[in-house]
């Protein structure tokens, strides 16, 4: 599932995949792939990223059940 929510937060701060990677200490790659839903991060990396931008855990990474 592809997460939008981190590449919205990610754009409301103006930053790059690659200067948010830069500030997590990930490759730019490894950002890429999150959005995409492609990796699942760690939990000391979706905190790290969350600090970056900003945002809850939840805001980020909580993925609502469909009812």
């Amino acid at each position: 599932m592809k997460n939008l929510r981190l590449k919205a937060a990610r754009a409301a701060k103006d930053l790059s995949q690659q200067a948010l990677a830069e500030k997590v200490g990930v490759s730019r790659q490894t950002i890429n792939a999150i959005e995409k839903g492609d990796y699942n991060p760690t939990i000391r990396l979706c905190i790290a990223i969350c600090r970056e931008l900003d945002k809850t855990l939840d805001e980020i990474f909580w993925e609502e059940e469909e009812c």
